[in-house]
C-alpha cells in the first residue's frame, strides 16, 4: 500500500534524468537502486530528502540527488521530499529551527523585521545565524530519523497486512 500511494507522488525518472541541474550526475544516475521503490530505498529516500529538506541552502534538490546517489536509496522520492520546505512552508518551518537553536544554545530569542538585503543577511548571520542553523541542523537530524523509522514501520506492517489477508 505505501508503495502505490508514494509512486503516485513521486516525479518520473526520465523527468529527473533530463533535468537541467541533475545532469552533472551523469552516468551516476543510471543506478537501478536510485529508480526503484522498495523497502530499503525508500526509508532511506524519507530520511536523505527530509534532512536537506531542513538545510537553508539554494538547490536543495541537487544536494538530496547527490545524497541519494551516496546512499543509494531512491532518487525521486529523495528530491521530492525536499519540497517539504517551499515559499509558503519555509517561514514557519525555519522559524522554528530559529527558536530551537536559541532555545538550545540557551539565548533569548531575539525579534527581527526581515529586509530582501544583502545587508541584512550579513547583519543577521552574526546575530541569529547560529541559533538558526544549529536548529535546522537538530530539526534535520530529528525529522530524518523520524521519517526513516515511520516509513520503514508503515512498510512492515503493510507486508504484514497482506500476508495476513493472504492466509485468511
Amino acid at each position: 500500500m505505501p508503495k502505490k500511494i508514494i509512486e503516485k507522488f513521486m516525479p518520473k525518472p526520465e523527468t529527473l534524468r533530463e533535468h537541467k541541474h541533475l545532469r552533472m550526475f551523469g552516468d551516476l544516475l543510471l543506478k537501478p537502486n536510485l529508480w526503484t521503490l522498495n523497502r530499503r530505498s525508500a526509508p532511506g529516500a524519507f530520511a536523505v530528502g527530509l534532512f536537506v529538506a531542513w538545510i537553508p541552502m539554494p538547490f536543495q534538490m541537487v544536494l538530496a540527488a547527490a545524497l541519494a546517489i551516496l546512499f543509494n536509496v531512491n532518487l525521486p522520492l529523495a528530491v521530492a521530499l525536499v519540497w517539504v520546505t517551499n515559499p509558503i512552508t519555509m517561514p514557519f518551518m525555519f522559524y522554528i529551527a530559529y527558536l530551537l537553536g536559541a532555545t538550545l544554545l540557551g539565548h533569548e530569542p531575539q525579534a527581527f523585521n526581515f529586509e530582501a538585503s544583502w545587508h541584512w543577511i550579513q547583519a543577521s548571520l552574526e546575530t541569529i545565524g547560529p541559533p538558526f542553523l544549529l536548529g535546522c541542523i537538530v530539526l534535520a537530524c530529528i525529522f530524518s530519523l523520524l521519517g526513516y523509522f515511520l516509513i520503514q514501520n508503515l512498510w512492515k506492517y503493510s507486508v504484514l497486512f497482506k500476508w495476513k489477508k493472504r492466509y485468511k
